[in-house]
């Protein structure tokens, strides 16, 4: 109905003063995130591989990785992100594990701030590659550098 319709609707101020008015989108373009067929693509969603990345851990870190599934980077602040991806978790984790879900308030920038920590590390210093090192060798730098 049109009253539902107005409902999903939000309008948005676009940085050239421009406003636009987004439906239903707001919440096709998280869904990819759970169910990437919707974008033609033929891969698990979030819950799926984080769900498969802890089950091929070693039995006995398990219980603590479900425990503690961090919600991090700009993509993870849709409303209701959180709420939706314990659910999905809960679904497909074995019924004895109890799900964490931890959604910092500041996981919008935790992905950055994580890597700034990691650059400054000395231990990091001899992987740092200049320009000039990249532009001289390619992306070949990055393997010879890093691994």
């Amino acid at each position: 109905t049109a009253s539902q319709s107005s409902s999903l609707e939000k309008s948005y101020e676009l940085p050239d003063g421009q406003v636009i008015t987004i439906g239903n989108e707001r919440f096709r373009a998280p869904e990819a995130l759970f169910q990437p067929s919707v974008l033609g693509l033929e891969s698990g969603g979030i819950h799926v591989t984080t769900f498969n990345s802890i089950m091929k851990c070693d039995v006995d870190v398990r219980k603590d990785l479900y425990g503690n599934i961090v919600m991090s980077g700009g993509t993870t602040m849709y409303p209701g992100i959180s709420d939706r991806m314990q659910k999905e978790i809960t679904a497909l984790a074995p019924s004895s594990m109890k799900v964490k879900i931890i959604a910092p308030p500041e996981r919008k920038y935790s992905v950055w701030i994580g890597g700034s920590i990691l650059a400054s590390l000395s231990t990091f210093q001899q992987m740092w590659i200049s320009k000039q090192e990249y532009d001289e060798s390619g992306p070949s730098i990055v393997h010879r550098k890093c691994f």
